[in-house]
Protein backbone atom coordinates (compact mmCIF):
# COMPACT_ATOMS: atom_id res chain seq x y z
CA UNK A 1 0.00 0.00 0.00
CA UNK A 2 2.68 2.53 1.00
CA UNK A 3 4.83 1.52 -2.13
CA UNK A 4 1.79 2.55 -4.71
CA UNK A 5 1.31 5.42 -2.61
CA UNK A 6 5.12 6.58 -2.89
CA UNK A 7 4.80 5.86 -6.70
CA UNK A 8 1.62 7.87 -7.26
CA UNK A 9 3.33 11.07 -5.04
CA UNK A 10 6.71 10.27 -7.39
CA UNK A 11 5.21 9.68 -10.40
CA UNK A 12 3.27 13.70 -9.59
CA UNK A 13 6.13 15.15 -8.05
CA UNK A 14 7.83 14.29 -11.51
CA UNK A 15 5.19 15.76 -13.95
CA UNK A 16 5.22 19.02 -11.55
CA UNK A 17 8.62 19.07 -12.44
CA UNK A 18 8.40 18.51 -16.31
CA UNK A 19 5.62 21.24 -16.48
CA UNK A 20 7.90 23.51 -15.25
CA UNK A 21 11.24 22.67 -17.23
CA UNK A 22 8.58 22.87 -20.27
CA UNK A 23 7.26 26.48 -18.61
CA UNK A 24 10.90 27.89 -18.49
CA UNK A 25 11.97 26.88 -22.09
CA UNK A 26 8.71 28.31 -23.32
CA UNK A 27 9.83 31.45 -21.90
CA UNK A 28 13.09 31.25 -22.35
CA UNK A 29 12.26 31.02 -26.27
CA UNK A 30 10.86 34.49 -26.72
CA UNK A 31 14.12 36.52 -27.45
CA UNK A 32 13.10 40.42 -27.76
CA UNK A 33 16.64 41.62 -27.27
CA UNK A 34 18.30 44.25 -29.23
CA UNK A 35 20.85 43.74 -31.48
CA UNK A 36 22.62 46.75 -30.84
CA UNK A 37 25.88 45.94 -28.56
CA UNK A 38 27.15 48.96 -26.21
CA UNK A 39 30.77 48.83 -27.18
CA UNK A 40 33.97 50.24 -26.04
CA UNK A 41 36.91 48.17 -27.71
CA UNK A 42 35.52 46.76 -31.06
CA UNK A 43 36.46 43.55 -32.33
CA UNK A 44 34.69 41.85 -35.43
CA UNK A 45 33.12 38.51 -33.95
CA UNK A 46 30.59 36.48 -36.12
CA UNK A 47 30.11 38.98 -38.52
CA UNK A 48 26.96 40.63 -36.88
CA UNK A 49 28.27 43.01 -34.17
CA UNK A 50 31.42 44.15 -32.36
CA UNK A 51 32.47 43.57 -28.90
CA UNK A 52 33.77 44.63 -25.92
CA UNK A 53 37.36 42.36 -25.20
CA UNK A 54 37.51 40.67 -21.51
CA UNK A 55 40.69 38.65 -20.22
CA UNK A 56 43.66 36.61 -21.85
CA UNK A 57 43.98 32.96 -22.54
CA UNK A 58 44.20 30.41 -25.53
CA UNK A 59 40.11 30.00 -25.42
CA UNK A 60 37.63 32.46 -26.65
CA UNK A 61 33.60 32.50 -26.50
CA UNK A 62 31.18 34.90 -26.87
CA UNK A 63 29.05 36.52 -23.96
CA UNK A 64 25.79 38.40 -24.39
CA UNK A 65 24.28 40.00 -21.27
CA UNK A 66 21.17 41.10 -21.80
CA UNK A 67 19.53 43.73 -19.59
CA UNK A 68 16.29 44.66 -18.29
CA UNK A 69 14.99 46.97 -21.40
CA UNK A 70 16.51 44.08 -23.79
CA UNK A 71 19.76 45.90 -24.86
CA UNK A 72 22.58 43.72 -25.09
CA UNK A 73 26.11 44.18 -24.53
CA UNK A 74 28.31 41.72 -26.59
CA UNK A 75 32.17 40.52 -24.86
CA UNK A 76 34.65 38.29 -26.42
CA UNK A 77 36.06 36.76 -23.56
CA UNK A 78 39.35 35.08 -23.59
CA UNK A 79 40.44 32.75 -21.12
CA UNK A 80 42.40 29.74 -19.95
CA UNK A 81 39.85 28.92 -17.26
CA UNK A 82 37.35 25.51 -18.23
CA UNK A 83 34.18 26.64 -17.42
CA UNK A 84 32.03 29.61 -18.53
CA UNK A 85 31.08 30.18 -14.58
CA UNK A 86 34.72 30.33 -13.60
CA UNK A 87 35.55 32.71 -16.58
CA UNK A 88 32.59 35.34 -16.17
CA UNK A 89 33.26 35.33 -11.69
CA UNK A 90 36.76 36.14 -12.67
CA UNK A 91 36.52 38.46 -14.95
CA UNK A 92 33.49 40.27 -12.72
CA UNK A 93 30.58 39.91 -15.18
CA UNK A 94 28.43 37.78 -12.90
CA UNK A 95 27.90 36.70 -9.64
CA UNK A 96 26.15 35.13 -7.56
CA UNK A 97 25.20 32.65 -4.22
CA UNK A 98 26.99 29.28 -3.89
CA UNK A 99 24.65 26.76 -3.16
CA UNK A 100 24.24 22.97 -2.96
CA UNK A 101 23.45 22.83 -6.81
CA UNK A 102 26.25 25.18 -7.81
CA UNK A 103 26.30 29.07 -8.50
CA UNK A 104 22.93 31.02 -7.94
CA UNK A 105 23.71 33.92 -10.80
CA UNK A 106 22.04 37.02 -9.57
CA UNK A 107 24.08 39.45 -11.47
CA UNK A 108 25.15 39.90 -14.87
CA UNK A 109 26.94 42.67 -15.90
CA UNK A 110 25.90 44.80 -12.86
CA UNK A 111 22.53 44.19 -13.17
CA UNK A 112 20.56 42.14 -10.34
CA UNK A 113 17.86 39.97 -10.44
CA UNK A 114 16.18 38.17 -7.57
CA UNK A 115 13.54 35.81 -8.41
CA UNK A 116 12.03 36.70 -4.55
CA UNK A 117 12.43 40.42 -5.06
CA UNK A 118 12.22 40.95 -8.95
CA UNK A 119 10.11 37.90 -9.86
CA UNK A 120 12.73 37.31 -12.37
CA UNK A 121 16.50 34.94 -12.85
CA UNK A 122 18.98 35.60 -15.20
CA UNK A 123 18.59 32.58 -17.96
CA UNK A 124 21.54 30.98 -19.51
CA UNK A 125 21.66 30.19 -22.94
CA UNK A 126 24.12 28.36 -25.08
CA UNK A 127 23.78 29.52 -28.48
CA UNK A 128 19.42 29.72 -29.03
CA UNK A 129 19.00 26.41 -26.87
CA UNK A 130 18.27 27.10 -22.78
CA UNK A 131 21.04 25.59 -20.87
CA UNK A 132 19.76 22.59 -18.78
CA UNK A 133 22.94 22.91 -16.46
CA UNK A 134 24.78 26.24 -14.35
CA UNK A 135 27.02 27.91 -15.77
CA UNK A 136 29.60 26.80 -13.14
CA UNK A 137 28.95 23.37 -14.74
CA UNK A 138 28.95 24.49 -18.72
CA UNK A 139 32.79 23.13 -20.15
CA UNK A 140 33.85 26.24 -22.40
CA UNK A 141 33.91 25.38 -26.36
CA UNK A 142 35.54 27.79 -28.35
CA UNK A 143 33.57 29.83 -30.65
CA UNK A 144 30.37 29.15 -28.35
CA UNK A 145 28.14 32.10 -27.86
CA UNK A 146 26.73 32.33 -24.43
CA UNK A 147 24.24 34.81 -23.39
CA UNK A 148 22.82 35.50 -20.17
CA UNK A 149 19.03 37.09 -20.16
CA UNK A 150 16.13 38.03 -17.63
CA UNK A 151 13.15 35.15 -17.55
Amino acid sequence: MKTKIFSKKLLVTLLVVLIAVMALVIAGCTNNSSEEPTTTEPVQTTGQASAIVKGEGENAFVFIAVDLEGNSTHFMIKTDKETVGEALVELGLIAGDESEYGLYVKTVNGVTLDWDTHGKYWALYIGEEYALTGVDQVEIVPGTTYTFQPA
